[in-house]
Order: structure tokens, then C-alpha cells, then sequence
């Protein structure tokens, strides 16, 4: 571990290197998240749209996409953990609907809320403010769902020859549909 940090050291790599990569990953079409959002908003965006209405992982997402007109979207890699760790906290509530979990919100995500409207508001006019630069976040947003839904579908038991050939018919009628636009 000490030679680890020793490296990281060697490099030079400012102390917010996370932040800086995710500036340059959307330079190349990937998030936006350190312009929108600063430590925490997420979670607090993410109860205020679960307190509006029960909402699923996807829905939420959808529901931050519509928010910032398109400018990000979050991936599901960012969403399902913090839905997670807000479950943990006490904040929100998920009952099992299927294979998907539908998320509530508890007292105790009400009250943070309550104690974070200012907060809140902020967040909500920094998004809104967001200007879509060009396609990629949607269609970034929607290669991640895909690719979880496979990896979710694919990984959870032995799937029948038929199961297998339908999703690949799935593929390929939306990669000709791609061609098609």
C-alpha cells in the first residue's frame, strides 16, 4: 500500500484527479457529473425525486436525464450504488416488484430533505440549467442500461436456447434500426 501511494505521489496527479478525469471524459463524450453535481447532490436529488413518487433505478435516471435536458444521464453504475447506500442510511424504503425494486421514501430521508431544501433548490437550478452539447449523454446513458440489463439477465442462471436467440434477435433489430437513422 505505502509503494501505491508512493507512485500516486510520482505522478503528481492533482488532489481532485477524479474530478479533473471527469471533465476530460466528457471532453470525449462521457459524464458531466463534476460540472452538475458536487459532493452529496446526487443523493439529495435523488430523494427528492423518489419523495415526489415512488420511482425505479431506471425511472430515476430518466427522471435526472429530463431534468438536464438531455446534458447528462446518469449510469446505472452511479445510480444503483447510491440508491443502495440511501437504503442503508434509512432514507428510502425498496420493495421487490419482479426483478426490479421499486424505491419509497422513509422519515428519515423526509427529514434530510426538510433540513437540505435550500440545498435542494440549488441543485434543481444548476440541472435545469444544463445545455445538451451534442447526442452523446442519452445515447451513453442508454449503451450503460443496456449493457446491465444484459449483464443482469445473462448472469443470473443458465438461459433456455430461446431466451439467447431473442435477445440476439433483440440486437440486431436495434442495430438495424441504428443503421436506419
Amino acid at each position: 500500500m505505502r509503494h501505491h501511494n508512493h507512485e500516486h505521489r510520482r505522478h503528481a496527479r492533482p488532489p481532485h484527479h477524479h474530478e479533473h478525469d471527469l471533465h476530460d471524459r466528457h471532453r470525449r463524450g462521457g459524464s458531466r457529473l463534476a460540472r452538475l453535481f458536487e459532493h452529496g447532490d446526487l443523493k439529495l436529488l435523488i430523494l427528492h425525486l423518489i419523495a415526489e413518487k415512488p420511482r425505479h433505478g431506471y425511472e430515476l435516471i430518466k427522471a435526472v436525464e429530463d431534468l438536464a435536458h438531455g446534458a447528462y444521464a446518469p449510469s446505472p453504475g452511479i445510480i444503483y450504488p447510491t440508491l443502495t447506500l440511501l437504503e442503508e442510511l434509512g432514507h428510502i424504503t425498496a420493495t421487490a416488484e419482479g426483478p426490479r425494486k421499486s424505491y419509497t421514501i422513509a422519515e428519515p430521508g423526509q427529514t434530510a430533505l426538510t433540513e437540505n431544501q435550500a440545498a435542494i433548490q440549488t441543485i434543481l437550478t444548476r440541472i435545469s440549467a444544463a445545455q445538451p452539447r451534442d447526442a452523446a449523454p442519452p445515447i451513453l446513458r442508454a449503451m450503460e442500461n443496456l449493457k446491465t440489463a444484459l449483464r443482469l439477465k445473462l448472469s443470473t442462471t443458465e438461459q433456455p436456447p430461446e431466451t439467447t436467440q431473442k435477445i440476439a434477435a433483440a440486437l440486431d433489430h436495434a442495430a438495424r434500426q441504428i443503421e436506419e437513422a
